[in-house]
């Protein structure tokens, strides 16, 4: 019989503490990018849920590859938000000393072996590491975080095959979040373009296990990520999961933008504080505001807890902030410092 996963109360707490870092983190960079940063980024703002049940299905030992939207998962791994947020102002302070920025920061502290700003490109290294681990005949696995659109390039088909003929260790979590969004032919960000009618028919080709999970739902996405990590434990190999969520529609033009505001989370349990044009998604798909009302409403946490988290959270961020504005620029010389030739 399936053993089934449920998260205990502290896990609950840890779980939505969690997501609120991942929020207040990204909601932290917007603002000071406008003033601080000069380059492109991506927020993980609307798919807290996804990145942080499968971080809390995780042991300390395993490895994660990611993407480009790499905050959350840096930051929801236990990340410093100081040096991460340093590290997306191009500091010196930052995890990569300023050289990794927000589209390659990774933390090796945390298990993080490569963030890859290439679509696909993390997916391939996973299959790589899962290839070490299991040389390594230890139960540790890795994970490959990445977007609907990876499995449009050639790299996902032949990691996911070599995952299963090898019986890889891997866990590829699938992060779609297309759902609601019309894409460039709105002047929008890009969404994918597949002629499979559910993604998850893609791993289940090469004899891969698969499930689609609603990213918005944490305690779903939980049981399905633990089930999983388990079975890959077993040597049961590889695993796959498509977490699929309707975009945030900060993240739907090609610039990042807080259309949603600040989040209230008293909001999740009174509708009278929701409106704009966004009130739709806020009401309906804001999975931190979700995971607040679930909570409440099943009796594992008060409002007052809730808001001490929060208001514990945001002190963090003022401190991070206040840590990488400090932070001074990499000093011209040290330029060449790091490099192979």
């Amino acid at each position: 019989m399936a053993v089934e996963y449920q998260l205990s109360d502290r896990q609950n707490k840890d779980l939505l503490e969690r997501m609120l870092m991942m929020r207040r983190f990204e909601e932290t960079v917007a603002a000071t990018a406008e003033d601080h940063f000069f380059g492109h980024y991506h927020l993980y703002i609307g798919q807290e849920a996804t990145g942080a049940a499968v971080i809390e299905a995780l042991g300390t030992d395993d490895l994660i590859l990611t993407t480009h939207r790499n905050h959350g998962h840096i930051i929801g791994r236990g990340a410093d938000p100081g040096p991460t947020l340093a590290e997306i102002l191009g500091r010196a302070d930052g995890f990569n000393g300023g050289r990794g920025g927000t589209l390659h920061l990774t933390s090796r502290d945390q298990g993080f072996l490569s963030t890859s700003a290439v679509v696909g490109g993390g997916i391939g290294l996973a299959v790589g590491a899962g290839y070490a681990l299991k040389r390594a005949a230890g139960t540790a696995i890795s994970v490959a975080f990445f977007g609907d659109g990876a499995l449009e390039e050639g790299t996902a088909y032949e990691s996911l095959n070599l995952a299963s003929l090898w019986s890889l260790p891997v866990l590829f979590v699938c992060e779609n979040n297309s759902l609601g969004a019309p894409g460039a032919s709105a002047g929008e960000y890009p969404s994918s373009v597949n002629a499979a009618k559910d993604l998850i028919d893609i791993p289940r080709s090469v004899g891969i296990a698969a499930q689609s999970v609603d990213g918005a739902d944490a305690g779903a996405v939980y049981a399905i990520a633990a089930t999983a990590v388990a079975a890959i434990r077993a040597g049961q190999g590889p695993a796959f999961i498509e977490a699929k969520t309707v975009r945030w529609p900060g993240s739907r033009p090609i610039w990042p933008e807080l259309a949603t505001g600040i989040t209230n989370l008293a909001a999740a349990t009174d509708g009278a504080l929701i409106s704009g044009q966004h009130a739709a998604w806020i009401n309906e798909h804001d999975p931190v505001l979700a995971r607040v009302r679930c909570l409440i409403e099943d009796n594992i946490l008060l409002p007052a807890e809730i808001d001490e988290i929060d208001r514990r959270v945001i002190g963090t961020m003022e401190a991070a902030k206040s840590m990488a504005l400090a932070s001074p620029l990499p000093e011209p010389e040290s330029a060449l410092e790091g490099v192979f030739t």
